[in-house]
C-alpha cells in the first residue's frame, strides 16, 4: 500500500456520500473512489447471501484499483459481510459504519439507555446490539425500524412537513423515554438530523452519526499507518451500476456541491 492511493467507499447506492462527505471534511487531501450499487439497490431487503455475494464483487472491484483503505458505508453490508471482505481484502484495513457508531456511543460513558434506528435487515440483524456489547454488557438498547426514511431522503424530502409526520411516527417510543443517545443506523439518516431533533424534543439527547465516527476512525487508522496523503487536493472518482444522471443529481445534494461525471462500472 502506497500513501498515494485512494481510499475505496462503497454503499449499496446513494446514503454513503454522506461517509464521503465526512471523510472529505476530515481528509481533505485523500483520493476517494465511490462505488454505489444503483442497480441493486436496495440491499435492505435482500438475503444475507445475496448481500455478501454483491459486497464481494464491489470489493474485487476497488481492489482493482489499489485502494489502500475500504470502507464500507453501508449499515446492511455491515451487518451481512464485514468479515467476508476483510478476509477478501487481506491486508488493506477495512472499517464499517456499524463499529464506527457503536464505538463512538461508547465514548459516553454514563450512558444507560442507547436508541438505534437502521432499515429492516440492520434492525433484524441486531448487529448495533451485539456490538455495542461487546463494549458494554449492561447498557440498555432500543431500536427502531425506519424504512421510509431512505426513499424520503433521495427525493430530498429530509426537513418538511411529510417527514415530520414519519419522524414523529417512527421516534414514537423514544418520545419520552430515557434514551440518552440515538444512533443513527443508515447513512441515509443523518440527512434528517434536524428533523429528528424536533420531533424528540430534547437538546440533551446524543445524536450518533456513523459517517461523522467512521471518517474519525479512517483518519486515525491511517495515521497509525503512515498511510496520510501528503498532496494538497484530493481527487474523487464516482462509480455506479445503473443510471449515473439520476446519481449524479442525487449526489450533488447529499454533497452539497457539483460533482465530476459519474461512470458506469459493470460488476460481476
Amino acid at each position: 500500500m502506497d500513501p498515494s492511493s485512494p481510499i475505496g467507499i462503497f454503499d449499496s447506492g446513494i446514503g454513503g456520500l454522506t461517509v464521503v462527505k465526512a471523510v472529505r471534511n476530515v481528509l481533505p487531501d485523500e483520493d476517494i473512489i465511490y462505488f454505489g450499487d444503483t442497480a441493486r439497490v436496495p440491499y435492505g431487503i435482500k438475503s444475507e447471501q445475496t448481500v455478501r455475494s454483491y459486497a464481494l464483487q464491489i470489493t474485487d472491484f476497488l481492489m482493482e484499483r489499489n485502494v489502500k483503505m475500504i470502507l464500507i458505508a453501508c449499515n446492511t453490508v455491515s451487518a451481512s459481510a464485514r468479515d467476508e471482505i476483510q478476509e477478501a481484502a487481506g491486508d488493506i484495513p477495512v472499517l464499517d459504519v456499524i463499529t464506527a457508531g457503536s464505538k463512538a456511543a461508547m465514548q459516553f460513558p454514563h450512558h444507560k439507555h442507547i436508541g438505534v434506528i437502521g432499515t429492516l435487515a440492520t434492525i433484524g440483524s441486531k448487529a448495533y446490539e451485539k456490538a455495542i456489547r461487546q463494549y458494554n454488557g449492561e447498557v440498555k438498547i432500543t431500536a427502531e425500524a425506519c424504512p421510509m426514511l431512505v426513499p424520503l431522503a433521495e427525493e430530498g424530502w429530509t426537513d418538511n412537513d411529510i417527514a415530520e409526520q414519519i419522524v414523529r411516527k417512527y421516534l414514537q417510543q423514544f418520545g419520552g423515554s430515557d434514551i440518552d443517545s440515538l444512533i443513527l443506523g443508515c447513512t441515509h439518516y443523518p440527512l434528517f438530523t434536524n428533523t429528528i431533533r424536533k420531533v424528540l424534543h430534547d437538546s440533551s439527547i446524543e445524536i450518533v452519526d456513523s459517517a461523522l465516527s467512521i471518517a474519525s476512525m479512517a483518519k486515525n487508522k491511517l495515521g497509525n499507518l503512515q498511510l496520510l496523503n501528503n498532496k494538497q487536493s484530493g481527487d474523487f472518482q464516482c462509480f455506479v451500476s445503473d443510471r449515473p444522471q439520476r446519481f449524479q443529481e442525487l449526489a450533488e445534494r447529499f454533497l452539497g456541491h457539483d460533482i465530476p461525471n459519474v461512470h458506469i462500472a459493470q460488476i460481476q
